[in-house]
């Protein structure tokens, strides 16, 4: 069992599977495998690990589009939301895998580095940044963040945003402290990106404040090759809030770049520009709008939204998944499993370092061997 779980593991991790590329097309694969293309070695593809079928998150139907989704959310504004009939499933990669009938299995990643963000004040507005590895902290990495500000308009106009970059370095707790004088966020929207760094080892943390979130926007992914993604009316994937609360909505679109600062890529909807309204399935004609991405590359969906000029908020998506760290499972449940053998790898995820975990159990029952 443990010879056949660190080989499996090995499979999946150190093969792109075919054809290489099937994460971002959007087709099923003929074979499974999660390394990323243009890479070697334990580098795994951010697009394939996004088109798994979540085994832990609750699916999302969405009546505009008739279509459920694979569901990965970190909190309020911070969700993946993946079509099934572009996610895999598990029956479908433990047929691929050649394992089916005969082996379960759970696939499980997770972030290395966590990047914990703790707000300590309104006015002046300031964080406390958490840095740590697997059981210890991190002392002296760097850390480079991004703080988006709200800016809503009033009824009818576009929200605005403001982005501001800058870096500290943790202290030997793995701590550092981030403030921004003269900045009062006790009535303004805003989010905080943080990217830690230090001898290879990569993280990312996130933070948001919201003023209004009676109704937003939720993002879907649409299509992986046409590299589209749909924003709804939080009223038509929840039933909550007021359903004719029309908000506006600024979107916007960054990677990651090699000294890890966020840099913007063209974003555009069907009007051919990054604004608009929606309006709940109550409007038809807003009901929702697509998004196209202009960047083959991985990054981070930022959309604000105001209501009013007070009534703002903001959310975000990621465009692979290692954009925000978000972790993984995938597979069956081992729960009922007699016996269970389990294999790690450490790799990374378009420059984001995970920790992969394969879990690994008998279908066919265990007998003695005298």
């Amino acid at each position: 069992m443990a010879s056949k779980c660190s080989d499996l593991l090995d499979n999946m991790l150190l093969s792109p599977g075919i054809p290489p590329g099937w994460g971002e097309s959007g087709n099923p694969p003929a074979g499974f495998g999660l390394q990323a293309v243009e890479f070697t070695q334990y580098q795994l593809s951010a697009f394939s690990l996004m088109r798994l079928r979540s085994s832990t998150g609750d699916p999302v139907n969405y009546s505009m589009t008739g279509e459920t989704y694979s569901n990965v959310t970190m909190g309020f504004g911070q969700s993946l939301l993946v079509p099934y009939s572009e996610a895999i499933d598990y029956s479908t990669a433990s047929r691929l895998l050649g394992i089916n009938g005969s082996y379960g299995f759970s696939l499980t990643l997770t972030p290395t580095v966590t990047v914990t963000i703790s707000q300590t004040q309104l006015n002046p507005l300031a964080f406390s940044v958490s840095v740590s590895g697997t059981g210890f902290p991190l002392a002296n990495a760097k850390v480079d963040y991004s703080l988006i500000t709200v800016e809503g308009r009033d009824e009818g106009s576009y929200p605005t945003y403001e982005v501001s970059y800058d870096s500290v370095s943790t202290d030997n707790a793995g701590l550092a402290s981030v403030t921004f004088p003269g900045f009062d966020g006790s009535d303004k929207s805003y989010a905080l990106l943080a990217c830690a760094h230090l001898s290879g080892l990569v993280g990312m943390g996130y933070f948001e404040h919201v003023v209004y979130s009676e109704s937003y926007i939720i993002p879907f992914i649409s299509s992986f090759a046409n590299k589209t993604a749909i924003l709804a009316h939080s009223w038509d994937v929840t039933g909550e809030g007021n359903p004719e609360a029309a908000v506006h909505y600024n979107a916007t679109f960054v990677v990651l770049s090699e000294d890890f600062q966020l840099r913007e890529m063209p974003i555009t909807n069907e009007t051919g520009s990054a604004v608009g309204l929606l309006n709940s399935g109550h409007d038809p004609e807003h009901a929702y709008d697509t998004l196209t991405i202009g960047t083959a590359n991985p990054g981070i969906l930022i959309v604000t939204y105001s209501k009013n000029a007070h009534d703002s908020g903001i959310i975000v998506m990621p465009w692979g998944l290692s954009s925000l760290a978000f972790p993984i499972t995938f597979g069956g449940d081992p729960k009922n499993a007699d016996w269970i053998a389990t294999d790690i790898r450490q790799v990374m995820v378009n420059g984001i370092t995970y920790q992969a975990k394969l879990a690994l159990w008998s279908m066919e029952g265990y007998q003695v061997i005298a």
